[in-house]
């Protein structure tokens, strides 16, 4: 048996290398998974994280609104509340005076005149 041991030695070492061949394309079929997975995970991550953003700023621009709606109605409150105290009457006064002076002001005539005499 010693004296055919160099045949069978051809047939270990093509089966080892078979087996290398083939447990090297089982690495790189695993690694390309992986790497895939990794890849959905991302993505996954990538778009909950801008669903996270967007829902955020959509949330800020709703509550900017609210804001700006609330300021908008005190105004209001605050302008009737003026127009009704003793300081909104006098400065309703004021400007009533003002426009009636701008409405009497002499048109292109001059303020000084003088006559020769």
């Amino acid at each position: 048996m010693g004296c055919f041991a160099c045949f069978d030695g051809g047939s270990k070492q093509r089966r080892r290398e078979e087996d290398r061949l083939a447990s090297e394309e089982a690495r790189a079929k695993a690694a390309e998974a992986a790497q895939k997975r990794e890849t959905e995970k991302t993505r996954k991550v990538y778009y909950r994280k801008l669903h996270e953003l967007e829902t955020k700023r959509d949330n800020q621009n709703r509550n900017a609104e609210s804001v700006k709606r609330c300021f908008r109605g005190s105004d209001v409150l605050a302008q009737e509340q003026f127009e009704q105290s003793a300081a909104g009457r006098a400065a309703k006064a004021q400007i009533a005076a003002a426009a009636k002076q701008n409405a009497n002001t002499n048109k292109g005539e001059p303020v000084l005149k003088w006559q020769m005499g």
